[in-house]
């Protein structure tokens, strides 16, 4: 397969938003692991919540789209200039030539969680505010990036667990090495929910301590 370059590249984690923020807080041994207070979860454990995410207002044209995902999503998208080098490549190949592939193990599935908890006592609806589509639907985030930004292509949300993010990166190749794009928007996205947090905790798989994977 023919090597392709990344012109641009940005990413926000628990350790801080953007690549020098991230990259000093490697060189500082520093965790962004927090104890777990996140919504009504109440588990003994550590999470990598993200900051500033629930303070994100998407744009009243896309407020369809509105869930925890999509503001972590546009989060990243407007950080390190990514989004302005994004519409610079659709400048110069054109909209319908630049796609998107997203990878998303969980999506907006905490917009369904709190409907769930808000469905209806009698009949067991859940209520009518809820946007699957916007939200909890995996290829809501990939929607929602190709909408932000105004590329036009092909366009591909992966949920493959643990892989999603990397197999996203196959599937662009591919389409570009097969002419149907010249550019792609390749990346991934997944916000804290209680499903997550409860089902590691069912498998047994979550710690008191912080996780030191290389350690």
């Amino acid at each position: 397969m023919q090597p392709l370059p990344i012109t641009a590249r940005t990413y926000t984690t628990c350790l801080g938003r953007g690549l020098a923020a991230n990259l000093q807080a490697l060189r500082a041994g520093r965790s962004g692991l927090v104890p777990c207070a996140f919504e009504t979860v109440r588990l003994d454990t550590w999470v990598g919540a993200v900051d500033g995410v629930d303070d994100v207002h998407l744009p009243a044209a896309l407020s369809a789209y509105d869930c925890r995902n999509n503001r972590l999503a546009l989060l990243g998208l407007e950080t390190d200039g990514f989004a302005e080098r994004v519409r610079q490549a659709i400048r110069r190949h054109g909209a319908s030539r630049v796609g998107v592939f997203v990878g998303t193990s969980t999506s907006g599935i905490l917009e369904t969680e709190i409907a769930y908890r808000q469905r209806d006592a009698a009949t067991g609806a859940l209520p009518a505010g809820l946007n699957y589509g916007g939200s909890h639907n995996p290829f809501s985030v990939a929607d929602f990036t190709r909408l932000v930004l105004g590329a036009e292509g092909m366009a591909m949300a992966i949920s493959t667990a643990c892989s999603s993010s990397a197999k996203v990166f196959a599937a662009a190749a591919r389409q570009i090495a097969l002419g149907t794009i010249d550019a792609a928007v390749v990346g991934g996205v997944d916000s804290l929910c209680g499903s997550v947090l409860f089902g590691f905790h069912a498998l047994q798989l979550v710690s008191p301590e912080p996780c030191r994977p290389f350690d």
